[in-house]
C-alpha cells in the first residue's frame, strides 16, 4: 500500500507515522524547513499512544510533484491548512499521472465542506472526509505528539458513496493505537466538531484565552450561545443533521463536558494569529455564513466574529 501525505504539520506526521508503523509505503509532501528536518531525521510519533521512530531512509519526502514517479499512490492524505485545498487540489489534478488507479484521497482537516474544492476535479466516488479529534502537537518539526484522544477518527463520505474500501486504512491506523472507524454518518460528526470550533476557537484566538476562561464569563457566554444557536438554525434550514436535536441539548454538553475536558487548551485559530499566517476561518465560521446566507438564517453574531477574525488576519 503507498500513501502519500500532504502536509507535514503535526496530524500529517502523527498519521504517516502510524501507517509506517503498519508496513504501510509512505511519503511525506513538504517544503521548506520542515522537509529538510523530516530528511534529516526521519519522523517519530510519541505522546498518548505507542512511540513510533522512522529513520530518514524509511520515509520519501517530496517537494515537487514532478519528482513523483507515475503510477505511485493509492491514497493519499491532506492534512495541510484548509487554505492550501484550492492549491492541492490543481495541483494532484495536473499531476494525477502520480495515482494509481482506483486512487482515494481522504481529507483530514477542520471545519465542512473542504471536499468542494478536490470535487471540482475528481469523482465523488474518489473524494473521502475524516473527522479527527484527536489532538496533535508538533513539539519539533520531525515529530508528532499525540496529546488529546477522546473519540475514534471517524471516515466516511460527504457525498453519500460507501466508505468499504477504506477500511484497510481503518484498520492500520487502529492498529497503530489510535482507534480509526468507517461511518456512513461522517457529516453529523463533522457538524459536531464545527459547533465546538465555531463557538470556541475564533473567539479564543480573538481574546488570547484557552477554551475554559470562555466560560467563565457572562458576556463570552452569550456570544458563543448565539453561535450555537444560529448554527443549528442553519443545519435546521439545510440538508443537513448533527447528533443533538436542538442547541439547548447541545450546550448541556458543551459546558459540562467539552469545555472542561479541554479547559487549557488553546485553538489552532489562536496558535494560527500568534503565528501570524492565515487561520482556517473560511472552511469554520465562513461555512456557517455561507451556509445561512444561501437558507436566508439570521447568522450575524458568525459574522462579526468572522470579520473579527478577517480584520487581525489583514494585518498579517
Amino acid at each position: 500500500m503507498n500513501v502519500l501525505v500532504i502536509g507535514a504539520g503535526a496530524v500529517g506526521i502523527g498519521l504517516a507515522a502510524s501507517m509506517l508503523s503498519q508496513n504501510a509505503k509512505v511519503s511525506l509532501f513538504a517544503r521548506g524547513e520542515t522537509a529538510r528536518a523530516i530528511k534529516e531525521n526521519g519522523i517519530e510519533r510519541c505522546g498518548l499512544f505507542e512511540h513510533y521512530s522512522f529513520g530518514k531512509d524509511e520515509v520519501i519526502v517530496y517537494e515537487s510533484y514532478e519528482d513523483i514517479p507515475k503510477d505511485t499512490f493509492e491514497y493519499v492524505f491532506i492534512t495541510s491548512k484548509t487554505t492550501a485545498n484550492d492549491d492541492i487540489s490543481k495541483n494532484l489534478n495536473e499531476n494525477r499521472q502520480i495515482l494509481k488507479d482506483n486512487f482515494k484521497i481522504i481529507i483530514f482537516q477542520n471545519g465542512f465542506g473542504n471536499d468542494e474544492a478536490y470535487l471540482r476535479f475528481f469523482d465523488k466516488t474518489e473524494v473521502f472526509s475524516a473527522r479527527l479529534i484527536t489532538g496533535f502537537a508538533r513539539p519539533k518539526r520531525h515529530v508528532s505528539e499525540v496529546t488529546v484522544y477522546t473519540e475514534p477518527i471517524l471516515i466516511g463520505s460527504l457525498q453519500n458513496q460507501d466508505p468499504s474500501d477504506l477500511k484497510p486504512i481503518a484498520d492500520m491506523i487502529t492498529d497503530s493505537g489510535i482507534n480509526c472507524e468507517l461511518t456512513d454518518e461522517v457529516d453529523k460528526y463533522l457538524w459536531a466538531k464545527m459547533l465546538y470550533n465555531c463557538a470556541l476557537n475564533p473567539l479564543g484566538a480573538i481574546l488570547d484565552v484557552t477554551y475554559g476562561k470562555l466560560t467563565e464569563n457572562e458576556y463570552t457566554i452569550e456570544i458563543m450561545n448565539k453561535i450555537l444557536d444560529e448554527i443549528f438554525e442553519v443545519l435546521k434550514a439545510s440538508e443537513y443533521e448533527t447528533l443533538w436535536d436542538n442547541s439547548d441539548e447541545y450546550k448541556d454538553i458543551f459546558y459540562s463536558k467539552l469545555v472542561p475536558d479541554t479547559y487549557n487548551h488553546y485553538s489552532s485559530t489562536h496558535h494560527d494569529i500568534q503565528m501570524k499566517i492565515k487561520t482556517e476561518i473560511d472552511s469554520l465560521t465562513g461555512k456557517v455564513i455561507e451556509l445561512g446566507e444561501i437558507n436566508n438564517v439570521d447568522v450575524s453574531t458568525n459574522k462579526i466574529i468572522y470579520n473579527l477574525i478577517k480584520s487581525i488576519e489583514s494585518d498579517f
